[in-house]
């Protein structure tokens, strides 16, 4: 441990020990850093209390294997003499998880730990070794919940995330690659941070700490000098895949949130509120003739939505949510994305300088879809809706979403979920209304799609 490290948690022991020396007569530079009983100081305890809630978690899955796309042509396979490829590949990972509840088996993890597995494994503190079933996954925040079925369990409580100050001190432990428990120590060096590029997670406000949280460490649990559980361990910032300090855990009060709604429906059922926000930068907020940079702009809202329903428009600035003050458009993603279905949002927003109030409902994006067979016969198996915040594309194009497609339908032989079809028969498509208003009458559609980062179009007949 550093010189800083018992200056900060051993200071006053120091100045104890100083004063007794000198009422003794004995010098002061004898005096020691020593517990009553004579032992020096240690987190032995803290460990060996935490260690038995902490799991080794080892999976075995299959990917899609990536191939020359040349290898599926049946003529160049015949033509070289080209044996049939194999269409999968076999996948190993190892990290950590973390049990916080001992009566069910429930234990958190990562969700890019468990992706693609097909069997799990999770090795106890004990020695004993278990098959693990997935309860339900999360992308969005990386969160992953996984069950065990044994007795004799020990689980670690969970403190309130929110009370965490910078400066607070924590550990990490977990199971880097393979190996036994690992313990490393820090502070709480940042809060509510974001990790772009994090395996896809768009719900984010990171702990930061300067625990080592090594690869194998993903999913383990970073902890209070009380033994609780404040958040779990996720992802380090690299240029070369080493630690260097800096490493992040998602707060367990978000993943107790998304937790409780795995375990209740199997998933994390998203609404929508139907509103596409940025930062509120200085510059704008001096367009907008405001006195103040936080909260976050709205940009776009998406017709017939709760948002539009509520009476926002773009470029309203949404400074509270619920009672919880709006810094910028993460907080809100973040605040929005852990709400269920139903819930009210009560909201405080700025427009042309004035202070306004409103209230919306996050609203089931299922019930606003609309069936291709509403729509036109060649789509048949596809369900459509506006473009809301669902989409990474909202914002950047007007269109409608493909909600989903039925596997083996007609549909599935264009588009696949997630599409975005910006224009049917070279007319734009603003909204659902104008998407079906397209459709009425057409035999033909040349449909216009947008497909992550790419565009191409396609014929329906």
């Amino acid at each position: 441990m550093s010189q800083a490290w018992f200056a900060t948690l051993f200071q006053r022991r120091v100045l104890v020990a100083l004063l007794v020396g000198w009422l003794l007569g004995v010098g002061s530079s004898q005096a020691q850093i020593v517990n009553p009983d004579g032992s020096m100081p240690s987190l032995a305890p803290l460990v060996e209390q935490v260690s038995p809630a902490v799991v080794n978690i080892a999976t075995q899955g299959t990917v899609e294997a990536e191939a020359n796309p040349l290898l599926n042509d049946p003529f160049f396979r015949r033509f070289f003499d080209v044996p049939e490829q194999q269409r999968q590949r076999q996948v190993q990972s190892l990290g950590s998880g973390v049990i916080v509840d001992a009566d069910n088996g429930y234990i958190l993890t990562n969700h890019h730990v468990i992706a693609n597995a097909d069997r799990i494994r999770v090795a106890l503190n004990d020695g004993r070794e278990l098959d693990a079933q997935i309860i339900g996954s999360d992308p969005e925040t990386d969160i992953a919940v996984i069950q065990v079925s044994a007795e004799g369990l020990d689980a670690l409580a969970m403190a309130n995330s929110d009370a965490l100050r910078v400066g607070d001190y924590t550990m990490a432990i977990g199971n880097p690659f393979g190996l036994d428990h690992t313990v490393t120590t820090g502070v709480v060096s940042g809060l509510n941070r974001t990790l772009p590029g994090n395996g896809g997670a768009r719900l984010q406000s990171f702990i930061q700490t300067d625990a080592s949280i090594n690869p194998g460490n993903s999913g383990g649990a970073l902890v209070n000098l009380k033994g609780e559980l404040v958040g779990v361990n996720t992802a380090i910032l690299s240029r070369s895949g080493g630690n260097i300090g800096i490493g992040f855990a998602v707060p367990i009060n978000m993943a107790a949130q998304v937790m409780n709604q795995i375990i209740e429906y199997g998933e994390v059922r998203r609404g929508v509120l139907g509103v596409r926000v940025q930062d509120l930068s200085q510059e704008m907020a001096e367009a907008f003739e405001i006195e103040r940079n936080d909260g976050a702009l709205i940009a776009q809202v998406t017709p017939n939505s709760p948002a539009a329903e509520a009476g926002l428009a773009p470029g309203d600035i949404i400074i509270e949510i619920n009672g919880k003050t709006i810094d910028d458009a993460n907080a809100m993603a973040n605040v929005i994305g852990l709400l269920e279905i139903g819930d009210e949002v009560r909201m405080r927003y700025v427009r042309n300088g004035q202070t306004r109030q409103t209230t919306a409902v996050v609203a089931d994006p299922q019930t606003r879809e609309v069936g291709a067979d509403n729509l036109h016969p060649a789509l048949s198996g596809a369900r459509f809706s506006e473009l809301d915040e669902r989409s990474p594309l909202f914002g950047q194009v007007s269109g409608v979403l493909v909600a989903d497609v039925a596997a083996s339908s007609r549909a599935a032989e264009y588009l696949q979920s997630g599409d975005v079809i910006t224009s049917v028969n070279r007319r734009n498509v603003e909204s659902l209304e104008s998407f079906r208003a397209q459709m009425q009458g057409a035999e033909q559609l040349l449909l216009n799609v947008r497909r992550g980062g790419r565009a191409f179009f396609v014929l329906v007949r």
